[in-house]
Order: structure tokens, then C-alpha cells, then sequence
């Protein structure tokens, strides 16, 4: 029974993750972990990551023993590459890739066990309820009086504080003006002669 995995977009060269999958080929899953637990290399992060990953899956759709699987296959692909520029000497820019892989893992059975499909997950049915919920009586929402055009700062009294809307205070036209109307004209007006 194969079990696959993959895991796509690794922000790392194939070349250097290659170094580390060729390592753990034909392994049994269980010593290709410790292996990986021990390699200095930063590539045995996402591998060893892709593997408990496609166990888990053996584990819980296909119901194997995770000490009766070994790594049949694992390839690794070139995925995207970025491309980016350096700054160098004399106004050169200098291309930088940086390249992405993809990982696809194929795990398959030391023994055989006989399972071959994949256990049906049985989803609960929709919970019926009984009762119907009360209506709430429909709350009239009253809206406040408008008020004039003319008068832009909203100020309204609550418990003796004097609330200000910030948003008209300012330059540029939000205040209130009060040497005439906004535009060119009310600019003229407004201005100190001197």
C-alpha cells in the first residue's frame, strides 16, 4: 500500500535538499527520522517534517504501523524561481535567484498487509432541533434630528464632557470657517494683509 506526501514551495535550492534525500533512500521511516535528527545540513528540517507528515497519513486514513513503512521514493523538483537584483560596482546590477523545490515523498509497506482502499470517514448528521426559537420583539431604532448643512463640528453634551469631532478640526477646508464660505473666494477674505 503507497502512501504519498508532498510539500511544495521550500524556500531552498534543490541541490541542497537532494544532498539530504539521497541520504535517507529506501530507509525504513523510523531510522530515516534518527538520521535526519543528527545531519548538519538546514534541508532536514522540511524533509523530516514531509515524513511525519506522510506517516500520520498512513497512520490515519490507511491504518498501517508506522514500523512497517520505509521511503520508496522521495524526488525533488525545482519549483519558481524569484528573481532579484544586487547593487554592485559601477552601477551594475547583478541577477540573484532564488530558486524554490518541491518535495514528493512515496512511502510504501516493508510487509505487506492486505489493506488496499482507504477507510471511509463517516460525517456526523445535522443536529434537528425541536423547539423553535422565540421571535424577539422588533426593536424601533429612532435616528437623531440632522442637523444644519452650515454647522460641520458636531458637539454633543453627555454628563457634562463636550464631545468634538475630530475629523472637522484642521486646515484645508474641514473646520468651520468663519471669515467666509470654503474655495478661492473665501481664501481671498480670509488672508492677513500686511
Amino acid at each position: 500500500m503507497e502512501v504519498k506526501a508532498k510539500l511544495k514551495f521550500i524556500k531552498m535550492s534543490p541541490t541542497k535538499i537532494r544532498l539530504v534525500a539521497n541520504l535517507i533512500k529506501k530507509m525504513p521511516v523510523v531510522k530515516a527520522l534518527d538520521q535526519l535528527q543528527f545531519i548538519d545540513k538546514l534541508a532536514a528540517g522540511p524533509v523530516a517534517k514531509l515524513i511525519k507528515s506522510a506517516m500520520a497519513n498512513a497512520e490515519h486514513n490507511f491504518e498501517l504501523v508506522k514500523d512497517n513503512l520505509f521511503i520508496k521514493e522521495i524526488t525533488i523538483g525545482q519549483g519558481p524561481t524569484l528573481k532579484r537584483w544586487m547593487p554592485r560596482a559601477h552601477g551594475r546590477a547583478t541577477p540573484i535567484r532564488k530558486r524554490t523545490s518541491h518535495i514528493y515523498l512515496v512511502l510504501d509497506e516493508i510487509k505487506p498487509s492486505g489493506k488496499v482502499a482507504a477507510k471511509k470517514q463517516v460525517l456526523a448528521s445535522p443536529i434537528k432541533l425541536e423547539t423553535k426559537p422565540k421571535k424577539e420583539p422588533a426593536v424601533e431604532i429612532k435616528e437623531p434630528a440632522k442637523k444644519d448643512k452650515k454647522e460641520k463640528n458636531i458637539e454633543t453634551k453627555e454628563e457634562g464632557k463636550v464631545i468634538t469631532d475630530p475629523r472637522m478640526e484642521g486646515r484645508r477646508g474641514h473646520a468651520r470657517i468663519e471669515g467666509g464660505s470654503k474655495g478661492f473666494v473665501g481664501k481671498m477674505f480670509r488672508r492677513k494683509s500686511g
